[in-house]
């Protein structure tokens, strides 16, 4: 005991010594280095000999911004999730309690108002402690030093640097105290305290004051009592301790440090033994209010996936990947997006209404303003997670690969308006056409090439209408509102393969995983494979008159300091505006005339196509009115091929044949009037007939035999060039025909049936 003592002596005795000898500036490198000493230099090595290697001189701290929240908004500024790396919300010093700040200095350095970078009576009692424990047993670091620290192990990004942070060392000791006599050159006591309140860990997943305020007690700092400051200040020695999510003990260890936080404030005369004690008496308290981070946790998972990969892959938000999601996890960022909650509510209702949560085909819907690109809802029937017992699903239903999304499923006939705007782009005319069979093979001379120019089209191959028939002369008008596929085969032969993925490329138009789109001769069927966001721009496209815009989910970010980035829409006109009108008042048709007859229009100018995929593989609706478009997918993720959507129960309906009008178009037509309810109705361009009326001569429908005298009319063409067998030829001859004529399911009581043949 008596050579201990000789040792503290000698240790302390010697930093007295170096003092005489160091100007003020040393004072608190050498105290440091007293503390140090014992565990890290070594017998041989002296204070005196240490002191001649000291660059005592304050060095500036580089301080990287802290891990803050990015919050995302809806169009109405409401909060529906947030991403973190750290949970924190930094404030401002008169945003916290006086309590807490009381607590927090009483505790951890009560001297903190009076000295500089370093407290020395502390420093000397840690360095007695150290000595006489034979390692670092006591600290005595100051909260300057502590915010340095804690600097420095917010900038490590590996483990190694980490652990250099926290190492206690002497260069370590040296370079904090270096760093901190800079900081207390740099900032008032207050700014200090400020920092050192925001950066700290107090426990169960909270950084900073703010977060931890409402995560322990579910309130903000600003309104702490005094147990719960308390509380929070004896959480910050030693957090992973303390932790009251980790249990009993845990909590019981926080009461207890809690009570010596109150003891130490009413040992300093900060309250008195009375408020002391009956703060003691208090329970801990803990609300453990979790704080939702990432889209599993928010209400709009599918449009959170779409945003939070928007920012990962969109240059506007970094130059590379990795800064764009470290800005995403630590740049504090709000977010405002176009997500529109009335919107969103229609389009999630009417999907409810048609197909279950546990149902395994899933329907996904997503709604745009055509002329911005602006995303107002994205919608899946499946829940988003990783619970296969509760039918949930892990990615985005609703977008693409590139946005979270899976493989999507074939778009069927929705695709065949492409091949339409490419048909009337190149001159032909609402009533121009040509004969058409129940079957169609492609020629074997290379009537179709990609845009390598191959010869693509399989001969053997025969496409069929969905039932029998299915011939006779059709024009633009009845070939696209009977969807005959046979039709739009010799009109893809006509306009060219190539031309025409060409013309849906210009639409925005990419296979939903991001592989080159299939260039086969059924291109005009649908055979790729898409998600709902990229159809649903696509005819947006359309009814903004040919402009495309890309999809857009952010229009405002304001990042920590609160500047204020804009983003506008990426708009381009990639369509003739009258081809955009001609091919609008064709598709207006298919709610009256066309193969969403039986399921009806919104009460407003609208226009769209139906979309079944051979096999009955995916059932779609597209449409769109001048306001909004959106675009329905129904299909089975398991497979679309091994689990096709024949003889199904879908939203506890029994179908035989699923068709797009069945459930896509239904879904469609509910979500839509709930989106534009108390919206002023838009009309149309009108189309301009002498540019796009009549035909063209020889493709031109034929005319009939003169009729004789007493002879009724032979048919009811009208002005269009149909054959007079009414709005689909002489045979409804709709790969998209819904069972029954148009019912979404069989007789009272869902009884299968067999699809009509007219």
């Amino acid at each position: 005991m008596q050579a201990q003592g000789k040792d503290q002596g000698s240790v302390i005795g010697a930093a007295g010594n170096v003092l005489k000898l160091l100007g003020a500036a040393a004072v608190t490198g050498v105290l440091v280095a007293a503390v140090a000493l014992p565990a890290v230099g070594g017998a041989g090595m002296t204070v005196n000999a240490a002191t001649n290697e000291l660059r005592l001189l304050p060095e500036e701290l580089k301080e990287p911004p802290l891990a803050e929240k990015t919050t995302l908004l809806d169009a109405d500024g409401k909060q529906f999730a947030q991403f973190y790396f750290e949970n924190r919300e930094s404030v401002k010093l008169d945003e916290v309690a006086d309590v807490m700040k009381t607590a927090i200095v009483a505790i951890e350095d009560y001297r903190f108002y009076e000295h500089g970078a370093i407290d020395l009576e502390g420093t000397f009692r840690a360095a007695v402690k150290n000595v006489s424990g034979g390692g670092v047993v006591q600290g005595g670091s100051s909260i300057t030093q502590q915010y340095v620290k804690l600097v420095l192990l917010n900038a490590a990004e590996t483990k190694e640097e980490q652990d250099a942070a926290i190492a206690p060392t002497f260069p370590r000791k040296l370079n904090e105290l270096r760093y901190a006599l800079a900081i207390e050159e740099k900032y008032t006591k207050s700014e200090i305290l400020e920092r050192y309140l925001n950066i700290s860990y107090y426990g169960a997943g909270a950084y900073g004051i703010q977060a931890a305020a409402r995560r322990f007690f579910n309130k903000p700092a600003s309104k702490l009592t005094l147990w719960e400051a308390a509380t929070l200040a004896g959480a910050v020695q030693n957090p992973s301790v303390t932790d009251p999510g980790a249990g009993k003990a845990a909590r019981d260890r926080l009461v207890d440090r809690r009570n010596t936080v109150l003891y130490r404030m009413a040992e300093l005369g900060k309250i008195t033994p009375q408020e002391a004690e009956e703060a003691k008496k208090k329970k801990l308290g803990f609300k453990n209010i979790e704080a939702p981070g990432g889209c599993e946790e928010s209400p709009y998972p599918y449009f959170c996936l779409y945003v939070r990969q928007e920012i990962a892959t969109n240059e506007d938000f970094g130059k590379t990947r990795k800064q764009r999601e470290r800005l995403l996890q630590r740049g504090g960022l709000v977010i405002k997006t176009t997500l529109d909650p009335k919107a969103q509510k229609a389009a999630e209702q009417a999907i409810k209404e048609y197909v279950k949560t546990s149902d395994k085909p899933v329907a996904s819907q997503a709604m745009i303003v055509p002329g911005t690109g602006a995303v107002k809802a994205m919608a899946a029937s499946r829940k988003f997670g990783r619970n296969k017992k509760k039918n949930e699903i892990s990615y985005n239903l609703v977008g693409d690969r590139a946005h979270g999304g899976g493989a999507g499923f074939q778009a069927g006939s929705t695709f065949k308006p492409f091949t339409l705007l490419t048909a009337l782009d190149q001159g032909m005319k609402l009533g121009d056409g040509f004969g058409t069979g129940s079957g169609y093979r492609a020629p074997s001379n290379g009537a179709f090439r990609d845009c390598k120019g191959n010869g693509v089209g399989e001969p053997s191959h025969e496409v069929k209408n969905s039932s029998e028939g299915g011939g006779g002369f059709k024009t633009l008008t009845t070939g696209t509102l009977g969807s005959v596929n046979t039709f739009f085969m010799r009109l893809e032969q006509e306009v060219g393969l190539c031309e025409t993925v060409k013309m849906a490329k210009s639409l925005g138009i990419k296979r939903a995983d991001g592989r080159p789109l299939k260039e086969f001769e059924t291109f005009t069927l649908g055979i790729n494979e898409m998600d709902p966001v990229t159809v649903s721009a696509a005819y947006a496209t359309v009814a903004a008159r040919g402009t495309y815009c890309r999809p857009m989910v952010i229009t405002e970010s304001t990042d920590r300091e609160g500047k204020k980035t804009s983003y506008k829409p990426k708009c381009k006109q990639v369509l003739d505006e009258e081809v955009a009108d001609a091919a609008t008042h064709i598709m207006s048709g298919v709610f009256t005339k066309g193969t969403m007859t039986e399921v009806g229009g919104i009460g407003r100018p609208a226009a769209g196509k139906t979309g079944t995929t051979d096999a009955y593989t995916a059932a779609w609706f597209a449409g769109f009115t001048p306001d909004l478009a959106s675009a329905v997918s129904l299909g089975d993720p398991r497979g679309a091929f091994k689990y096709d959507l024949t003889g199904v129960t879908i939203g506890g309906r029994y179908y035989n044949y699923v068709y797009g009008a069945s459930i896509s178009g239904r879904i469609w037509k509910d979500s839509m009037l709930g989106a534009l309810k108390g919206v002023e109705a838009t009309p149309f361009t009108p189309v301009n007939m002498e540019r796009f009326g009549g035909c063209s001569g020889g493709r031109c429908a034929p005319k009939p035999p003169p009729k004789r005298e007493g002879e009724g009319p032979r048919d009811g063409r009208g002005d269009d060039g149909d054959n007079g067998d009414g709005p689909f030829g002489p045979d409804r001859g709709d790969d998209n025909r819904e069972v029954n004529g148009g019912a979404p399911f069989g007789p009272a009581g869902g009884a299968p049936i067999a699809p009509a043949v007219p």
